[in-house]
């Protein structure tokens, strides 16, 4: 399904894994994959950054963001199939994945665009959810429009063309209880 917003390319497909192939997904990423907690400078000072992450692709690709660099770890098996459907299905050869892993509600990701220079200038984002429901939210950086979508446990959000140029996302701290969440975001590094 087609996110009809302006300035952007964006697609929603709800059950791209079933809720059965999402559980166990889930639970293979949440017990093997390489989670780390980096620090971050923000406001002068050096915090952990709100969530676990884990970086993998090709040849020890590196990507840069928040003046941080992660050097990615060689492809999990169980990475590689998802990485294959992900790039048939969006006509796009990904070379890297960026996996987060927000542990309960008060694990976050701020307001931000992935508009890193390694990316290209309309990069394609394929970003998968498995476990909790989650709100995503995207704000227009001109216009501050905000849009909100429930990206549900095995469902993919694409992100394509200028959409990293024109809007910012986040998933925001929340009250209510939720229970942990794996977000595989899927990206091309050009080297």
């Amino acid at each position: 399904m087609k996110i009809s917003l302006p300035d952007a390319d964006i697609e929603y497909i709800e059950n791209f894994y079933s809720i059965n192939e999402a559980t166990a997904l889930f639970d293979i990423f949440q017990q093997h994959l390489l989670w780390r907690q980096d620090d971050i400078r923000m406001f002068g000072k050096t915090v952990k950054i709100p969530r676990l992450q884990a970086w993998y692709g090709d040849n020890h690709l590196r990507y840069r963001y928040s003046n941080m660099t992660l050097t990615a770890q060689p492809w999990a098996t169980s990475l590689l199939a998802l990485k294959s459907r992900i790039s048939d299905y969006c006509h796009h050869d990904f070379n890297a994945v960026l996996a987060n892993l927000y542990r309960s509600e008060n694990d976050s990701v701020g307001w931000h665009s992935d508009n890193e220079p390694e990316l290209g200038k309309t990069p394609t984002i394929a970003s998968l959810s498995f476990g909790a429901e989650r709100e995503f939210q995207l704000k227009h950086i001109s216009t501050k429009t905000k849009e909100s979508i429930m990206l549900a446990p095995g469902s993919l959000l694409i992100m394509r063309g200028n959409t990293q140029n024109s809007w910012q996302h986040c998933l925001p701290k929340r009250t209510a209880k939720i229970a942990p969440r794996i977000n595989l975001t899927f990206r091309k590094i050009i080297t």
